[in-house]
């Protein structure tokens, strides 16, 4: 069994050094686009206690870009040192933040801005080599990724707001009827999980090393909307026996139905996505689950969710080849027509989209579309080391959060890869979450030796 393997530019730092500059061009697109397309009093308000207001993100990603780049990298004076408390995130939960005298939309925008013109100096003149912060441009790459998870975050928001979208974007190629079979079969054995040469990966996914998995099937595709209507439709959200006992707890204290934004009038069910109101597309994969509303759907059909491990097996391994590779398809970067991410789209594709994203075992839309739930606790690698903080994962190993996997439409490609770990407490659901199941392969149904 051989390793994994790294993108062919990982080593040029020229080549890295273009990807620094396009991750956080792109990045600051999208900020611009979430953050100018609605009124200042959009962004000073706080649209749910679950999420901060986004004039917060807004300086909150200008203050790390600060911090890394112009303070750690660079080593220059801090710009606006008395703002640092404000917009530490373990200083001020997000039900707290309003409250704070945060800087105004203007003043955060010319912040982030200036800010960013005084990075990109930065990035022209640092050396990509000689110490962990810049070697491959490591921080560069981990700033870029930190922006994008706060649209994501911003985007989600947009999500929660009332009042009319203020978002615009074209809807997902469709393509021909998934026809294929509903599950496919993952070989049992070694694969090498993790990372320890993708030069941008966080802590959390490394180091690279080795699993052994047994035999399972998985499915092919996301559970959609169809499917999980059939577990509404059969009493799932009235039945205890489906749920985990704190999901069951969580269903009769809340009076839960049906997934978040859901809602059921003239006899069908209508959903309300980023201001408007429309008939659930039975073909898409389910989003806005909690990971115990997967769970309880996996009991009652008869399954369970994958395992962390099993799901970046069948996401990873090429049983050809019998490597890890970077993404289903290989290890080349996702393109449009492999993946359905970074905004590009409101909403995930039908399942069974994008052929061109299919893994070597034949499993779809493992990278993009839905966030997907595993059964997995969020724990370190055999090996971990918190770099560059300790605050960005460990010290949330060990507590009640479970691990999501494979990005969604919401994610931007510079973070999300075979090997992001994405985690989150299992009552969330208003993230962009959705899951598929798994079963233990029977031992009449595992390949004999050398077929796989």
């Amino acid at each position: 069994m051989t390793g994994s393997t790294t993108d062919p530019e990982a080593t040029d730092p020229e080549a890295l050094r273009a990807r620094a500059l396009a991750a956080l061009r792109t990045a600051r697109e999208r900020t611009t686009l979430l953050t100018s397309c609605v009124e200042d009093a959009e962004l000073t308000a706080q649209h749910s206690p679950l999420m901060s207001p986004m004039v917060w993100d807004l300086a909150h990603i200008g203050n790390q870009e600060e911090q890394w780049l112009l303070r750690a990298v660079a080593g220059r004076d801090a710009m606006r040192p008395e703002i640092d408390p404000l917009y530490d995130a373990f200083e001020h939960p997000r039900a707290e933040r309003p409250s704070l005298p945060l800087l105004a939309p203007g003043e955060a925008r010319g912040y982030a801005a200036e800010v960013r013109g005084r990075a990109l100096d930065v990035l022209e003149k640092t050396p990509f080599r000689g110490t962990p912060l810049t070697d491959a441009g490591f921080a560069f790459g981990m700033i870029a990724q930190h922006e994008q998870q706060h649209d994501e975050t911003m985007l989600i928001t947009h999500q929660l707001r009332s009042g009319p979208t203020a978002l615009a974007a074209p809807d997902p190629p469709t393509g021909e009827p998934f026809t294929g079979p509903a599950e496919v079969l993952v070989p049992g054995g070694p694969f090498t999980m993790g990372t320890s040469t993708e030069p941008w990966a966080l802590d959390n996914e490394r180091p690279a090393h080795h699993r052994l998995v047994p035999p399972f099937f998985i499915d092919t595709t996301p559970v959609t909307n169809a499917a999980y209507q059939l577990f509404i439709e059969d009493g799932g959200y009235e039945r205890m026996r489906w749920w985990d006992p704190a999901g069951w707890a969580m269903v009769r204290r809340n009076n839960l139905c049906a997934p978040l934004f859901w809602r059921r009038e003239g006899g069908q069910w209508l959903r309300r996505r980023f201001g408007t109101v429309e008939p659930v597309p039975a073909d898409e994969p389910v989003l806005h689950v909690s990971w115990y509303e997967a769970d309880a759907y996996a009991r009652w059909a008869g399954r369970r969710l994958p395992s962390e491990e099993e799901w970046e097996k069948a996401a990873r391994y090429d049983p050809v080849t019998d490597r890890s590779m970077r993404y289903p398809w290989g290890d080349a970067d996702p393109t449009p027509e492999r993946a359905n991410l970074g905004q590009r789209h409101l909403r995930p594709a039908p399942a069974g989209s994008y052929p061109a994203g299919e893994s070597p075992l034949g499993v779809r839309q493992l990278i993009g579309d839905v966030w997907e739930w595993t059964s997995g606790d969020f724990l370190p690698y055999p090996g971990f080391a918190a770099f560059p903080y300790r605050e960005y994962s460990d010290v949330f190993f060990g507590g009640d959060y479970k691990v999501l996997r494979g990005g969604a439409f919401s994610v931007d490609e510079v973070a999300c890869r075979g090997t992001f770990r994405n985690w989150d407490h299992p009552v969330r659901r208003q993230i962009f979450s959705g899951f598929r199941t798994a079963r233990d392969a029977g031992p009449t149904e595992t390949p004999a030796p050398g077929s796989a």
